[in-house]
């Protein structure tokens, strides 16, 4: 395998205090006594790859979950100095973790931020308390504003607020005072998703057993199409599909994934994309950790893409970027052709439908297609 010269780092902490109504991703509740053997796996696996790899490049390093600010700082400090041992790390590459917006302090902040990281992003959510309780989050909105005020008190001048919309039950109204209040507290960057129910969650489960309702897509389209000239009128700029940003502030982590760019997953379950090559490390932390502890690689599942699952990808993921879409010449130069010499017969249907504008460089989704992107990602597989 050829290692690229700069990366992009993704650390997992898959630790909760408890599991969210709505979530599938991989974490765990209550292993609160295996958080130091994580960590020292973790930085054990690190430290290998560095090894194998000649200490590459950092081009951005991310630490989510699970919930990282479970972590006391001594435990996230061995985070970094494996890394630092693995990674060179130019000054001022964006280092984000993820929060939850609940029993942090100041002195935690400060701590986090001379570790080196210089962006935070909030899970908030919703600013209703009925809401959260729903998604049985372990906060407030009071909270939520508290702890970005402790963020800001800690030097931090990047932060991110997750919200969901689309939610059972929610109304346009509901929806439109909660990014009301979030926009009271001024953060940098804003991510906005429609809640998708998957399956196995306890959400999908209310709605199976007729607790409560299933959302109304249609009332999520009416949600999304409202933020869209809301944030336009605050100053953010709609950078992709679910993100808004202030200029200069956009996820610089997010968009090696939406470039298609490489980048390396440690922790358990964490994804790699290298030399088109993908890779997934096994999801328990107790197996992962085993693994590492045996001095055997922790990864699970591994396959090389073929070209034309590339190609399909790099569209995919490229026209995700609202005004960058996917570049002509990007495209060509890694894969010796054109989008138009690939696709032309998808991209004209799709011209046709009015999802898409291509203006002889680049492709994007029009506002239309920006509602019903899965009608046209499905077209490249």
């Amino acid at each position: 395998m050829e290692f690229p010269e700069g990366l992009a780092v993704y650390i997992h902490i898959p630790f909760c205090r408890w599991r969210c109504s709505y979530c599938d991703f991989n974490i765990y509740a209550g292993m609160q006594r295996w958080f130091a053997p994580y960590i020292e796996a973790l930085g054990k696996e690190i430290r290998r790859f560095g090894e194998r790899a000649g200490r590459p490049l950092a081009r951005t390093i991310y630490i989510g979950g699970g919930t990282p600010s479970l972590l006391p700082l001594p435990l996230l400090a061995r985070i970094w100095e494996a890394l630092h041992e693995a990674f060179r790390i130019p000054p001022g590459i964006e280092m984000t973790m993820e929060a939850n917006p609940s029993g942090l302090s100041v002195p935690y902040l400060e701590g986090v931020r001379q570790l080196g990281v210089n962006r935070i992003s909030f899970g908030v959510q919703s600013a209703h308390p009925e809401e959260l309780r729903l998604l049985r989050r372990d906060h407030t909105f009071e909270e939520a504003r508290a702890h970005i005020a402790m963020a800001r008190a800690a030097g931090f001048a990047n932060l991110n607020v997750d919200l969901i919309y689309g939610l059972p039950g929610q109304t346009l109204s509901r929806w439109q005072e909660t990014l009301e209040a979030v926009l009271t507290l001024h953060p940098e960057h804003l991510s906005a998703y429609a809640l998708i129910v998957e399956e196995r969650t306890t959400l999908h489960r209310w709605i199976r057993e007729g607790r409560v309702p299933a959302p109304d897509p249609d009332r999520a389209a009416e949600m999304y199409e409202w933020t869209r000239d809301r944030l336009a009128e605050a100053g953010y700029r709609h950078y992709e599909i679910s993100n808004w940003a202030r200029p200069g502030h956009e996820s610089r982590h997010n968009l090696v994934y939406w470039r298609y760019e490489p980048y390396i997953g440690f922790g358990a379950g964490a994804h790699s994309f290298i030399d088109g090559r993908r890779w997934m490390n096994v999801l328990h932390p107790k197996v992962y950790i085993h693994r590492i502890e045996r001095g055997e690689s922790p990864v699970a599942e591994e396959e090389p893409l073929d070209p034309r699952t590339r190609m399909a990808e790099m569209v995919i993921l490229g026209l995700r970027l609202v005004e960058e879409g996917i570049e002509d010449a990007r495209f060509r130069a890694r894969f010796g052709r054109g989008i138009r010499e690939v696709y032309g017969s998808v991209v004209e249907e799709l011209e046709e439908l009015g999802l898409v504008r291509w203006d002889g460089a680049r492709l994007r989704l029009t506002g239309r297609g920006l509602l019903l992107g899965n009608e046209v990602f499905w077209r490249f597989l």
